[in-house]
Formats: C-alpha cells, structure tokens, sequence
C-alpha cells in the first residue's frame, strides 16, 4: 500500500522518558511512519516528539502516517490471569471504526494479528464500506508468515511486519544467527539491515522499534542495496513457526488468532 511508508517506527516498549527524543530523531532522518498504541502508555510523548518537530519546520503532519490502535484501560481478568471475554463481534466494533473515518477523525483502517480466516469474515462482511489496508502482523525470517502474507496481498490488503528483529527466546537470538550474519558481512550491513531488507523486498511494510540514535539511522539505511535471490531463498528457508508474541493471557477469546495455521 503506497499510502504507508515503507519502514515506520516501532514505539511499543519505549518507555515515555525516552520516545519523544526517539521520534524527534527520527523525524530528523527521514522517517514518516510511527507505529503506536493506547496500551503502549507513551502516545502523549510520541505526539510531543512529532508536534516539537511540525513547530520546528521540519516536518508537516500531513507528510506523516500515524498508526494507534484503541485499547481499553483496564482489561478484566478472572481469577487466573486470563482476559474475561465479551460476546462483541469484531464485526461490529469495525463498523464503529468505520464511523471514525466519516467523521473525519481517522484516515484510514487496518487490523492487527488477523488471521486468514478473520480477514475473509472482514472482507466479506455485508455492508463493508471501508477495507481494511493493512493487516499487522509478527513476521521475521524464524516466522516468515509465506501463506498469511499471500493470503493478504491477494486480497489487496497489505502486510506489516512487527518484531521484525526477532528477539531472544529459549537462548536463540535471531539477530546472532549464522546465516544472517553472513549475509549481512557479504553486503558489509548489519544483521538488523539485512532483517529490514528481507521485509521490503517482499513487499512487506516494516517497523523496527528503537530508542537509539545509531540504530534508528541504521534501520532507515536500507535502500542502498539488495538482497539476492539465493539469500532471500536462505533467510526463507529459516522459518521454524516461531511466534515470539503470544498473548497467553488471551488464549481463551473466542477471537484468537494463533489456533489455526495462519
């Protein structure tokens, strides 16, 4: 989807001290695409961080794209930690988004780990009047998401990956894997930049989070070069189904996503 920058901002995890600096950063290298969340707790220091920069010249807020996606405040857990579900179809809550749209309150709507049988449900719901553009996912060479990823751009829907870094789990860190460490020598690039690239060139939106100067400017420096077919055919070839974000405490909704394949 041409509309959404291509590599964007992760925010989740940067606590409120740190992601104004971060955006401002950001903005000041080329970035155009923040990814946010109610339940991140730091959106009123993302929108300090951009609003400091619009002031400044550097940037108008129609050049940027800003993702939040809704939460409530307090999620209802029973007795052992699981999330308490209410009978609300998605369905119905996306008409409501829909209304957000008419008023002239958002621009646009996506979906967040939707999985292919959710998205057609969407798709084909009676009455639709806006698609979604995105659906957004966890996706990195350990969880390459091959079938989901088709699914989607089949039905003109777009892809971003989240966690597109990995990250470490039972002691293996995607970031450390040979493969990758050796392609990313063979193109004298970070193990980070070779992860980014593998998303553009599948024409997968990315969002890779950092609060650190250097790796902010690293992350954006990745349309210099161009994988291979045999790498992409290795980092491919990695896939082990590895899904690092679970939701444990959700796994009892009706609408959980991870049940099936994809």
């Amino acid at each position: 989807m041409d509309i959404i920058p291509r590599v964007g901002l992760g925010t989740w995890k940067a606590s409120p001290g740190e992601v104004a600096n971060a955006v401002m950063e950001a903005i000041n290298l080329g970035y155009r695409h923040f990814d946010c969340a109610y339940l991140y707790h730091n959106e009123s220091e993302v929108g300090m961080g951009i609003n400091s920069k619009i002031k400044e010249g550097v940037v108008k807020r129609e050049e940027l794209f800003v993702v939040s996606k809704p939460g409530e405040k307090d999620v209802p857990l029973d007795c052992n930690g699981m999330v308490i579900p209410s009978n609300t179809s998605f369905l119905d809550t996306w008409e409501a988004m829909e209304d957000l749209v008419i008023e002239g309150l958002v621009k646009h709507l996506g979906v967040s780990n939707f999985n292919h049988e959710q998205l057609e449900k969407l798709l084909n719901k009676p009455g639709l009047r806006f698609k979604p553009i995105t659906n957004q996912i966890e996706c990195h060479p350990y969880l390459t998401q091959k079938n989901l990823i088709d699914f989607c751009h089949k039905r003109n829907v777009s892809v971003t990956a989240y966690r597109p870094l990995g990250g470490s789990r039972d002691g293996v860190d995607l970031l450390d894997d040979i493969v990758i460490r050796n392609i990313a020598k063979k193109h004298a690039k970070s193990s980070a930049q070779i992860l980014i690239r593998f998303q553009i060139q599948r024409n997968v939106i990315v969002i890779p989070k950092s609060v650190t100067p250097s790796r902010i400017k690293e992350n954006i420096q990745v349309f210099d070069f161009e994988l291979t077919e045999k790498d992409m055919e290795e980092l491919l070839g990695l896939n082990k189904n590895l899904r690092l974000a679970t939701f444990p405490s959700t796994e009892n909704h009706k609408d959980y996503p991870f049940h099936i394949e994809y």
